[in-house]
């Protein structure tokens, strides 16, 4: 058995070849270089054009003009360079960063409750012009605010620092993963509904991507698949086991071979959109490590960093995380101003304590992750308004009394109103956004 084993070895290393740091068929290498060769080319030629097009406007036409003075070092590329790098995909030209590095570093780790590793994203934000980042979604019903509202604060936070972000909207990963039942038409539709909501919650859409994974693999299927399989070879059942925490499934689950596949592939789609960045939850943070024991694995150069964004809580006592199998415990994008009203007087909020609260978690994340200053008002009787300049100043004052749970409730779902306001009017003001939502309340959502 042992020496079948090594041939079986030796001929999946005769069948695959690594082309510009991707796996692909041997059959296909020669041609993948060919085309590589090409792409390069026209990259060259579409920067030439862009540098013209951009001398032609004359000096003030470009928004991604150097900054003079002190971090003018860390200026943004240049339209050639804008030009070049979107020349491997959609024909779109990405808006380049005018702050200076330090200040697009500290943007950039914002975002993350844990960055790995720091130095990594530090040399990517300085050498790089437009770095990729990714984050991806299934389908799976009505949109709440941490994906809504808190994703775009990131992403306005990461775009701003001159990353491209890229959106995998993973409706085969849905069906994997039986979301809506595992209907795709289904599956769909709420993934096009998602691109609304996005779209109405104030993400500055400049250097932003959509990418329909089925559409994507279908595109390149061969180097896709050859991805998939060659991280399956170098693990173990019970390491790609691990890693479905990442689907909303416990270890201990009965996993159909279907959910044993999908940590593979969300792996494989790292590599296959040529991420630099992985700007995911939390709880995604198994199979992102993932991704960089592979690199190690297969000898890449270029591991991906891994910017991993706060999990915001859910309503209820004891939620680590909101749930859409339980509409009291999340806000949803569309929710009217009376229902984010009642929800959040409802929510979990016990005097003077901090740990487990989400009215506190929402505040940080959702106010202050977007605001520096805010103004919770109060009546005169009760010490009237009072603005913080920073979140520990706030939490300070709640945990001395100074500041009560029904006042910090009122002030916050005001904000929240504020925030989804735009999302709403969209949904009523759109025929296809309001027909889309109508459909997508219709279905049922499924585990």
């Amino acid at each position: 058995m042992a020496a079948m084993g090594v041939s079986f070895e030796a001929g999946l290393n005769k069948k695959f070849k690594v082309v510009d740091g991707v796996v692909v068929l041997a059959k296909d290498a020669k041609a993948r270089k060919a085309a590589a060769a090409k792409r390069a080319a026209g990259a060259a030629s579409a920067g030439a054009a862009a540098a013209a097009a951009s001398s032609a406007a004359g000096a003030g036409a470009s928004p991604a003009a150097a900054p003079k003075g002190k971090g003018a070092a860390a200026a943004a590329p240049s339209a050639a360079a804008a030009a070049a790098a979107a020349s491997s995909g959609p024909a779109k030209a990405y808006v380049a960063s005018t702050l200076p590095l330090e200040e697009r570093i500290r943007a950039a780790l914002s975002v993350g409750e844990e960055c790995i590793q720091e130095e990594e994203l530090a040399a990517l934000l300085e050498k790089k012009p437009f770095p990729v980042c990714y984050d991806g979604f299934e389908p799976s019903g009505r949109m709440h605010i941490a994906q809504g509202i808190l994703k775009a604060i990131n992403v306005n936070k990461l775009t701003a620092a001159g990353c491209v972000f890229k959106f995998w909207v993973a409706d085969w990963f849905a069906m994997l993963n039986n979301k809506m039942g595992g209907d795709l038409k289904k599956i769909r539709v709420v993934g096009e509904y998602m691109v609304e909501v996005w779209k109405a919650a104030g993400m500055n859409m400049d250097n932003v991507e959509f990418l329909w994974a089925s559409d994507e693999i279908n595109a390149r299927p061969d180097e896709y698949w050859s991805l998939v399989m060659d991280i399956a070879r170098q693990n173990s059942l019970a390491r790609i086991k691990r890693c479905c925490t990442i689907m909303g499934r416990a270890e201990a689950d009965e996993l159909s071979a279907a959910q044993v596949l999908y940590p593979c592939m969300q792996c494989a789609d790292i590599f296959y959109l040529k991420a630099d960045i992985c700007q995911l939850g939390m709880d995604q943070r198994k199979v992102n490590m993932l991704a960089r024991e592979y690199c190690t694995a297969s000898k890449r150069k270029n591991k991906p960093v891994i910017l991993s964004h706060h999990m915001l809580m859910g309503l209820k006592e004891g939620q680590e995380k909101m749930s859409k199998s339980d509409p009291n415990s999340a806000i949803f994008m569309e929710d009217d101003a009376m229902t984010v009203r009642s929800k959040i007087k409802k929510a979990f909020c016990p005097i003077g304590v901090v740990d487990g609260n989400p009215v506190l978690d929402w505040t940080k994340h959702l106010v202050f992750g977007r605001e520096s200053s805010w103004t919770v008002e109060r009546a005169e009787k009760d010490g009237g308004p009072q603005t913080y300049a920073s979140y520990e100043a706030l939490e300070a004052d709640f945990v001395s009394g100074a500041l009560h749970p029904s006042d910090l409730k009122t002030s916050l779902a005001a904000t929240i109103n504020d925030l989804i306001e735009p999302v709403r009017k969209h949904f009523t003001s759109d025929p296809k956004a309001k027909a889309l939502l109508k459909r997508v309340k219709a279905f049922k959502v499924t585990r």
